[in-house]
């Protein structure tokens, strides 16, 4: 059997996450960010699920989601309501789980064409 090493086009996809880091394609980010299908915004700067409040919701909806994937590190961890609230009051779906878990949902919500954006974060280096 032949295998090959087929890689999406079209979008920017998670390759592998680990507890301090998350590969997009060949470069790995070690600081958390924010993922689009078009693009990456670095140093997002949150460190824990509980510093999220109703004030970051605006930085995520400005980049015009149809559903927020939050990845909160190794363990789930779920952010303040009101947090949750921003998007749900917007009509914006929102899932929280592990960066593992996020990860594996980013990419495949990525390739259906969906406009999915992911939160990721990561522990403070």
């Amino acid at each position: 059997m032949d295998l090959s090493l087929e890689r999406p086009e079209g979008y920017l996809y998670v390759r592998r996450v680990g507890a301090r880091g998350v590969t997009l394609i060949d470069r790995e980010l070690t600081r958390s960010f924010l993922l689009a299908p078009d693009r990456a915004i670095e140093d997002w700067p949150i460190t824990a699920a509980d510093a999220l409040d109703a004030s970051h919701v605006e930085a995520l909806l400005a980049l015009q989601p149809e559903l927020v994937v939050l990845g909160t590190g190794e363990h789930q961890a779920f952010p303040a309501a009101a947090f949750m609230a921003g998007f749900l009051r917007k009509g914006i779906g929102i899932e929280v789980m592990d960066n593992a878990a996020a990860g594996r949902t980013y990419n495949l919500l990525a390739s259906e064409g969906r406009r999915v954006i992911a939160g990721f974060i990561l522990p403070p280096t």
